[in-house]
């Protein structure tokens, strides 16, 4: 069976809703809010909430926006575009259609480039289009609530071509697009609040067989955790089936967090179950050139781009300039860190960054711009030892000072008295200090037993607080152990 499941890969391919950072929403004037904090129903209108005679009207800034995504994916981007009606029944669509687009999207034929362990490729992006979202059910014992607040928040829906085949590379994906719009300042990123929602279309075929076979869709993923958990039990589920030869029916999945397993909601859906037909109250989406081309000079440097130039440039490791590039307040604070210290290693700035900052950040639940460490003065940490002034271990004693309660580096280390010690008489006092108060230790080393060195090396440290100079106290320490044996002494 094993054997056999090795031949089996996956076919999957993504739809990315992403809510777009406008304020208002996509057709009516109504604020956009945090569906997650705001009372329910308190930013709607007649025209979010389809009431009879009413007339939509397109957000500018939300077709502004997707222009910038379709931009920075390398799209075709249509000049002419339209929206339909996209017609179901279900609660939390109050007009009994969502508007969308669908023959005629915005922007067609794009590509993301994505990093792997063994390299990077390209994905291809099929489509790109704006559309409105739909309202917030909550289900209770026996009954459920509908919140329209989120109802006609402006959303754009961006599709892969059926190009992963593998978990790491839907991971990959799915982190750098969501890195993308962040750069862009089109979305927040914020899974927990549903800002960015993974539908993910998944099918199994033997490796080689370039057919596309049978798929299911599963909908609504609001975490990474979640999608990836999804598709590694779908993946089996489906290759189960192929092994046995029983087939797959298509139809839309839910995934069911608690119980681990997809669970059918109902057939799948073909374009033509939606009666898809042109938004009879909106015109044609025109978009003029001089603005695209306006858009694409305000591009900034996108995710991958930086990555490229930190490994070029400033010869950083591929995995470690992608962890420094794939937030842009990350690295942001990076940039600003390098610039304070010109004469720094970015390396080993990345490093600090990357492990020692990353770990009090993770462990107090905390962002990089709630840090109180500014990035002029994690540059000043890592100056101090590598010019010697401190060791490593103060520097990140300092580091979680500051961390927790601010200041700066030369102030902890007054107030703490970790300037490095590199005094010789001081340091040789201490080490004749330690061998005093351990005679037997000193008699054992005298007889032979080498591996006490480390151990009274380590007690001078530790009668130092760690400042001493640890090379000078090796130095030393093996001096002074050296005419404790007559034989080997000069």
């Amino acid at each position: 069976m094993k054997d056999s499941l090795r031949a089996i890969e996956p076919v999957i391919g993504l739809e990315v809703h992403a809510e777009l950072l406008t304020r208002s929403k996509m057709f009516c004037g109504c604020a956009v809010v945090d569906s997650t904090l705001a009372e329910p129903n308190t930013s709607v209108c007649e025209i979010c909430t389809g009431m009879p005679g009413t007339l939509p009207v397109i957000n500018e800034q939300a077709v502004a926006f997707a222009l910038l995504v379709a931009l920075a994916l390398q799209c075709d981007i249509s000049e002419r575009s339209v929206f339909a009606r996209k017609n179901y029944f279900y609660p939390d669509l109050p007009k009994g259609y969502q508007i969308s687009q669908y023959e005629l999207p915005l922007a067609v034929n794009g590509i993301l480039p994505i990093s792997l362990q063994d390299g990077s490729r390209q994905v291809r992006i099929r489509r790109v289009h704006l559309e409105e979202d739909t309202g917030k059910l909550t289900h209770e014992s026996g009954y459920s609530l509908v919140d329209y607040n989120r109802s006609g928040v402006p959303l754009l829906e961006i599709v892969s071509e059926p190009d992963l085949t593998s978990i790491e590379e839907v991971k990959a994906y799915a982190t750098a697009l969501r890195s993308l719009l962040q750069y862009l300042g089109v979305n927040s990123g914020d899974m927990e609040k549903g800002v960015i929602r993974f539908e993910a279309n998944v099918s199994v075929r033997p490796v080689g067989n370039q057919a596309l076979f049978t798929r299911t869709e599963i909908k609504n993923l609001n975490s990474f955790r979640g999608m990836l958990r999804a598709l590694e039990y779908e993946i089996a589920r489906q290759s189960a089936l192929l092994e046995a030869g029983e087939p797959v029916v298509q139809q839309t999945l839910g995934w069911d967090e608690a119980a681990g397993v997809t669970v059918p909601q109902r057939s799948k859906e073909e374009a033509h179950d939606y009666r898809y037909f042109p938004e009879p109250d909106l015109p044609p989406l025109v978009i003029e050139r001089d603005w695209i081309d306006h858009l694409r000079e305000g591009l900034p440097e996108l995710p991958f781009e930086k990555q490229e130039r930190y490994i070029d440039e400033l010869r950083l490791p591929a995995y470690l300039a992608g962890v420094l590039a794939a937030e842009r307040t990350v690295a942001e604070y990076f940039e600003a860190a390098l610039a304070s210290a010109p004469k720094i290693d970015p390396s080993k700035l990345a490093n600090w960054l990357s492990s020692d900052l990353f770990g009090l950040l993770n462990e107090a639940g905390l962002t990089i711009e709630e840090s109180r460490v500014l990035p002029a003065g994690l540059s000043e940490i890592v100056l101090l030892v590598e010019d010697g002034v401190i060791n490593a271990t103060s520097g990140k004693t300092i580091l979680s000072e500051i961390f927790n309660h601010g200041g700066s580096p030369s102030d902890v280390i007054e107030r703490k008295g970790l300037e490095i010690l590199n005094d010789r008489e001081e340091i040789r006092s201490l080490i004749d200090e330690v061998l005093e108060s351990n005679p037997e230790q000193v008699d054992a080393y005298r007889q032979g037993k080498d591996a006490l060195t480390k151990w009274l090396f380590g007690q001078v440290m530790r009668r130092a607080s760690g400042r001493a100079d640890p090379a000078l106290v090796e130095e030393i320490l093996e001096r002074r152990l050296r005419k404790l044996r007559p034989t080997d002494g000069d």
